[in-house]
């Protein structure tokens, strides 16, 4: 009897380790696929818009200016001018144009304004016809 029990303790034991070289074979195939083809790769150019210089300034610039607390404010040539409402704001711009629509406008805006409120104004000249409608930038001096 000692010998079955000897025999029965001698059973194989299922292997519960998991083979890493053929995973490691695979990822050096895959780097050297990826080390080979990566100079391959062209690499698309964006062309991002700049600001340019225009040649001659413009007779007459309106700039709507949006504040903070998302009030419109309307500056000609540079002077101060009056208080604006949105719904008002297409009038007494093509107001100022003085029936010139080449008389572009410039929308200024403080960091802080959402930019809801400037596609909103945006889209409140395009309604009313202005054609020349710009954004103002801030450039860093180069």
């Amino acid at each position: 009897m000692p010998a079955l029990v000897q025999r029965h303790g001698t059973r194989r034991r299922t292997m519960s380790e998991i083979n890493m070289v053929p995973f490691i074979d695979v990822m050096l195939v895959l780097l050297i696929i990826f080390m080979v083809s990566a100079p391959l790769i062209t690499t698309g150019v964006v062309d991002l818009p700049s600001v340019g210089q225009a040649k001659r300034q413009p007779d007459k610039v309106i700039e709507v200016v949006l504040g903070t607390d998302e009030s419109v404010k309307l500056r000609i040539d540079g002077k101060d001018g009056e208080r604006a409402t949105l719904r008002n704001l297409a009038a007494r711009v093509k107001e100022a144009q003085g029936g010139s629509a080449n008389a572009p406008v410039i929308i200024s805006a403080d960091r802080n304004v959402k930019y809801e409120a400037v596609v909103k104004v945006m889209d409140t000249l395009n309604r009313a016809g202005v054609q020349r409608v710009g954004l103002a930038v801030k450039t860093t001096g180069t």
